[in-house]
């Protein structure tokens, strides 16, 4: 077990404290770890991010009957998700096949708990990357070589009452910066506790997003560059709608409802798919009072996040091939968007996005921003730099602190981390 910790600090670069506790918690022992390594039938384990029974159990089933090949599929949740891989790779004992976010693709690239599938990719049309968004794709490849194939996808885009935006003269989302200032200065003059967007300083890809609109580098080779004018550019706009009210300067901890609907406090904030029903289902508004709207161009694009999940191969699988064919069944159109109808997660193959099912106006808004838009800095340190940046940000939202100090703090500990 000792040796197990040690192997696992080293190879994902966390504390051996940390990786004891992933150990602990998950359990070397883990029952679902020996279909892995099952040759004697036909029977492949699936680890599936969230619950599995109506987003993948169909689809799985319609494999198995195509196939003859039985899947178990291990519905966890995405809480304990991370410490039951690192214990996996670990202990070279897991899955088949894997659902993989994508912020964590570059941890098990690097630990190579995750299949080398450049040949496949490169050789079966049905999955080449040419099929898929460029952003999606970006997740899926390291140093020239694939290691999963991307399977659904998020981005974010501006949610917008359009009612009280017109109120304040926009008949349209704000399309710049300047109008997205112009406009969330108007809507929190409405009164008292009313705001006109949220800066939101709980996700840390927010301000990096907004320095890449910027023209932004975020990291070149091993040296970070957010203490340069671009991203402190960036993040001295965004600290301008805390500093005028137009912003709450914390969480004000509303349900949807009581932010978006009704008078909306909070009538314009940047989100992912997963808000559209919860927009429909809890806001109590008519169809005709809010919209989406691609994010308003900085000075240079109006790049977006790229998020999502691909599907992988677990490295240490004796069952490779059968992981295979399953991942290319799931990667099929029809699956995919069986997938959208189950879960709601959208597909990451552009022809799929002309089917019907997401012929609405707001999902294209999604298909649309999917062309602007990047993930993070595909680096194992990115999650560690993401929660540094939220320190640093939160005096500049609640106390006016520095925003280049804050950035210059945030580079200095970012290079300590990408050098060590």
């Amino acid at each position: 077990m000792e040796e197990l910790t040690m192997k696992l600090a080293k190879w994902l670069g966390i504390s051996v404290a940390a990786a004891a506790a992933a150990l602990l918690l998950v359990g070397c022992g883990n029952s679902s770890s020996s279909s892995g390594s099952n040759t004697n039938n036909k029977t492949i384990t699936f680890w599936y991010g969230g619950d599995a029974d109506t987003a993948v159990k169909p689809m799985v089933d319609a494999f198995t009957k195509k196939t003859g090949i039985k899947v178990k599929i291990q519905s966890i949740p995405w809480s304990q998700y991370n410490d039951k891989l690192l214990t996996a790779a670990a202990s070279k004992s897991g899955p088949d096949l894997i659902l993989m976010g994508t912020t964590g693709m570059a941890n098990y690239v690097s630990s190579k708990s995750l299949m080398d599938i450049s040949k496949e990719v490169k050789s079966d049309k049905n999955i080449s990357p040419n099929n898929y968004f460029e952003g999606s794709v970006k997740t899926t490849e390291f140093n020239g070589k694939y290691y999963a194939v991307p399977w659904y996808v998020e981005t974010r885009v501006l949610y917008y009452r359009k009612d009280l935006l017109k109120q304040v003269g926009y008949n349209e989302a704000p399309k710049t910066w300047d109008q997205l200032y112009d406009a969330a200065t108007k809507l929190s003059k409405r009164g008292k506790n009313m705001y006109g967007f949220n800066v939101d300083f709980s996700e840390p890809t927010f301000g990096f997003m907004f320095a890449r609109q910027n023209g932004a580098t975020l990291i070149k080779g091993k040296t970070p560059q957010f203490n340069k004018k671009p991203m402190v550019e960036a993040l001295d706009y965004l600290a301008k709608f805390y500093k005028n009210g137009a912003s709450p300067k914390q969480d004000l901890k509303l349900a949807i409802g009581q932010s978006f609907g009704g008078k909306a406090p909070i009538p314009m904030f940047i989100s992912g798919p997963w808000m559209m029903n919860s927009v429909k289902q809890d806001a109590g508004l008519k169809d005709d009072q809010w919209g989406v709207a691609v994010l308003p161009k900085g000075k240079d694009n109006n790049m977006s996040n790229t998020g999502g999940g691909n599907l992988a191969v677990f490295n240490y699988s004796k069952n490779k091939s059968a992981a295979l064919k399953l991942l290319k069944y799931l990667s099929t159109k029809d699956s995919q968007l069986q997938y959208y109808k189950n879960s709601d997660s959208m597909p990451t193959l552009k022809s799929a996005w002309t089917d019907k099912s997401l012929s609405d106006s707001r999902i294209q808004v999604f298909r649309k921003q999917l062309n602007d838009s990047e993930p993070m800095p595909l680096i194992k340190q990115w999650d560690q730099i993401g929660q540094n940046y939220l320190k640093a940000w939160e005096p500049v939202a609640m106390q006016g602190a520095s925003v280049q100090k804050a950035m210059d703090q945030l580079n200095s500990q970012t290079e300590q981390l990408l050098n060590k």
